[in-house]
């Protein structure tokens, strides 16, 4: 007999230290390249050009409300309507959601809100007007309106 046994079979399991780093890795690239999902716009939306523009300071504190032709005309005709968040409304439905936006705020925030309007440059300027008159009785001071930067011509 010998003093040393010999080895006959190798180790058939596989390595998995590495696993979680991977894991980890994995997770880690998904939560940095994930975009958060915005409104789907269910009307059409072209903001007139601006020469001037201001940028938001603080996001959070802003609602959007959206005015133009829906997308979908053979549901929802060709008249031109308002969209918040996700949903169409009529501008009767506009003190319901700024009491409803106002209600996600702190309380010392609720009057700083400002509500974004991105009107449709094709909209009808009475349907504006009833959304601010609705803005106006939901004590929602402070309104802005959505638009681009016009390029200037090349000289």
């Amino acid at each position: 007999m010998s003093k040393f046994k010999k080895k006959t079979s190798s180790s058939q399991e596989i390595p998995t230290s590495a696993l979680p780093d991977i894991i980890f890795m994995l997770l880690f690239f998904f939560m940095v390249t994930t975009v958060m999902r915005e409104d789907e716009l269910l009307v059409e939306n072209s903001v007139p050009l601006a020469e001037q523009l201001n940028k938001i300071e603080r996001k959070s504190l802003v609602s959007y409300i959206y005015i133009g032709k829906p997308k979908k005309t053979e549901i929802y005709g060709t008249e031109p309507r308002i969209q918040v968040n996700d949903v169409l409304i009529e501008p009767s439905g506009i003190t319901n959601y700024v009491a409803r936006e106002k209600d996600k705020l702190a309380e010392a925030e609720r009057d700083q809100i400002t509500m974004s309007m991105s009107v449709d440059r094709d909209a009808k300027m009475g349907l504006v007007l009833d959304v601010q008159g609705e803005l106006r009785e939901a004590n929602a001071r402070k309104l802005m309106y959505s638009s681009s930067l016009e390029v200037p011509d090349a000289l």
